[in-house]
């Protein structure tokens, strides 16, 4: 009787001393998430590998109003973007972030969205509860939640009668041992058997065993997130929770397997094991359980996109309660793009520009280093910004409901034989085809046709660039050539430049958008400050003159 008391008492206290620590943990993490508000991770890891999947697999992203391709993700270097403005407290959030910021949905569905962020934005207490509950498939295997949506599905062997007409002889046999002993015998070659089919069943099983216990997960915080009115007020359909509840005891039979570091460690598991073997249980039990995910992938992906949804947009409101100055965006349908003090939000301490275009497109010349480029990223970054999470890193931002197409980043391709200038050409023969439909465009180019000679490199430009600008479109290009200036004038372009100064032998940016043609060049003045030989220096003025005339 006392060793009975005995053990009662270790087990109660070992279950208050769990209590505790989990208690003692969730107020640390409650106070991190408060710390942490409005601020950008530190020291995670970024897989795009797996943070990209769902993007990658989602067939439903072809019905998008626009896709930001492969080529335009690279010229505005939107992973880094990502990495900046994730706030997200799961890994199905981060996923559904990364899909969100590359697929550009309807404008009402875009206001539904900030409705949401607005309500997080407002209410931290119901943002940081949320990110508790959250956090809880925060781990790396809730990546592999997704590979129940879009992961290739398993058939059911052809021989699976046989398996039941197994399972059913066992069962017999089992039966009558107890009246004939000698019928026990059968066992013998039945669990044999049974046990080829058992193990060798066991890699299918490792596919789904991920998943499965995090679908197990993610439906409990389902639950507890679809319990707080604020939410549920934003959702019409909870059916999938219903229909996914109806298959939890088959994913938890199939996700145990988690909790087993190893089965042959446990006496209790091997027993187990051997009634599992004997009569097919797990075997059965786990095509079962593929035929229901099957059978259920809308609702796991509905689950998912639920989860995905609360995250991001709690994520958005902790990004708009940061230090950087953010807007919500306006859309109008006159072509007009106007920008008020528009940042690029990867800079530290970037200097803001004001922009103002009146159905007209921008050309824009500069000295080397002077921000071209980086200014022609920030319209980009913040047009994909403002019509995916509805948000500007500017002080006001009034533009189309844009399809962004850009040819920024161009390399040759050895493996593949094409040459720089022929990839310019495979490049920019996407926007001219773009260029083409009714929707507006936002067209955004560096450097047009630099991998040719200057001649044919300004006349084709000055061609492509009168051809994109369409009356619906708006075009942003960047260019050393000031011959692109006279020709594009008079072809509904506001031209627009950067410059610098010369203090104490150093160059000085203001990194500030002036109006006009740029009237000057540093090219030769940095190789002279870079104590280029004289002899250089002189040479490159005499052939500048000469070429002026």
């Amino acid at each position: 009787m006392n060793y009975i008391l005995g053990v009662v008492f270790i087990l109660t206290l070992l279950f208050l001393i769990n209590n505790f620590l989990k208690k003692r943990q969730l107020i640390k993490l409650r106070k991190h998430l408060n710390n942490n508000w409005g601020k950008k991770k530190e020291n995670e890891h970024y897989n795009f590998y797996v943070i990209s999947k769902y993007f990658n697999n989602n067939f439903h992203k072809d019905k998008a109003y626009h896709i930001i391709n492969e080529k335009s993700k690279d010229d505005v270097d939107l992973d880094e973007v990502f990495k900046f403005i994730d706030r997200t407290s799961s890994k199905i959030g981060q996923q559904y972030l990364y899909f969100k910021l590359r697929t550009i949905d309807s404008i009402n569905n875009l206001i539904k969205f900030e409705a949401l962020t607005s309500m997080f934005q407002n209410n931290k207490y119901l943002s940081i509860s949320c990110q508790l509950e959250l956090s809880n498939l925060n781990s790396n295997n809730s990546y592999y939640l997704e590979e129940l949506i879009n992961g290739k599905q398993l058939t059911k062997p052809k021989f699976l009668w046989l398996v039941k007409l197994s399972t059913l002889m066992a069962i017999i046999s089992f039966i009558v041992m107890f009246f004939y002993p000698i019928i026990g015998l059968l066992l013998v070659p039945i669990l044999a058997s049974n046990m080829i089919l058992h193990y060798k069943n066991k890699n299918n099983i490792g596919y789904y065993l991920n998943g499965a216990y995090q679908l197990t997960r993610a439906l409990k915080v389902s639950k507890s997130l679809k319990k707080r009115n604020e939410i549920s007020s934003h959702f019409k359909d909870f059916t999938f929770i219903k229909k996914i509840n109806s298959i939890q005891f088959k994913t938890e039979f199939i996700a145990f397997e988690k909790n087993i570091d190893n089965e042959f460690l446990f006496a209790f598991w091997l027993v187990a094991e051997i009634f599992k073997i004997l009569f097919n249980i797990e075997y059965l039990a786990f095509y079962s359980f593929v035929g229901a995910i099957e059978k259920e992938r809308e609702s796991i992906e509905n689950m998912f996109v639920f989860l995905g949804k609360i995250d991001v947009a709690i994520s958005t409101a902790s990004l708009k309660s940061g230090n950087l100055k953010t807007c919500t965006p306006i859309f109008n349908k006159n072509n007009d793009l106007k920008a008020i003090d528009i940042k690029h939000p990867l800079i530290d301490n970037c200097v803001p520009n004001t922009i103002n275009l009146t159905g007209k497109s921008m050309l824009l010349t500069g000295s080397n280093m002077s921000g071209k480029t980086t200014f022609i990223r920030t319209i980009a970054v913040n047009s994909i910004l403002a019509q995916t999470l509805h948000m500007c890193f500017a002080k006001e931002y009034s533009a189309p409901f844009y399809k962004l197409f850009s040819s920024i980043r161009i390399a040759d391709d050895l493996l593949d034989n094409t040459s720089y200038y022929l990839q310019e050409v495979l490049t920019i023969k996407e926007l001219v085809k773009a260029s083409e439909n009714t929707y507006p465009c936002l067209f955004v180019l560096d450097e047009i046709f630099k991998g040719t000679n200057t001649v044919e490199r300004i006349s084709g430009g000055k061609a492509i660039l009168k051809y994109l600008n369409k009356i619906q479109h708006t075009v942003f290009v960047s260019t050393h050539d000031i011959e692109l200036t006279e020709l594009l004038v008079e072809e509904d372009y506001d031209l627009f430049h950067f410059s610098e100064q010369i203090e104490n032998e150093k160059l000085v940016f203001d990194h500030t958008i002036k109006t006009g043609k740029l009237k000057t060049r540093n090219a030769i003045k940095i190789l002279d400050l870079y104590k280029y030989p004289k002899e250089i220096i002189v040479e490159a003025k005499k052939v500048e003159t000469t070429l002026d005339k």
